[in-house]
């Protein structure tokens, strides 16, 4: 079952991990406990689900900086 389970999921398995791993090195350093945790574990399992979607980036920065541009663009 773990095997399969790893088969499957390893990406989001991996994503949560490090999210689990940063947010206790900041759980050691910082504050903000629980809140900023589950965001950090939530952001982790987010990023792992996209890249077993996706081949090549899951932040399409060309698309983002062109929207970005477009807002600007009436200021220049």
């Amino acid at each position: 079952m773990w095997k399969e389970l790893w088969n499957q999921y390893w990406k989001r398995i991996i994503g949560a991990g490090a999210g689990l791993f940063f947010g206790i090195i900041y759980l050691a350093f910082g504050f903000w406990d629980m809140l900023f945790l589950g965001l950090l574990i939530g952001a982790g399992y987010w990023y792992g689900k996209q890249k077993e979607f996706t081949s090549g980036s899951v932040f399409h920065w060309e698309r983002m900086w062109q929207s970005i541009a477009k807002l600007f663009r009436p200021y220049r």
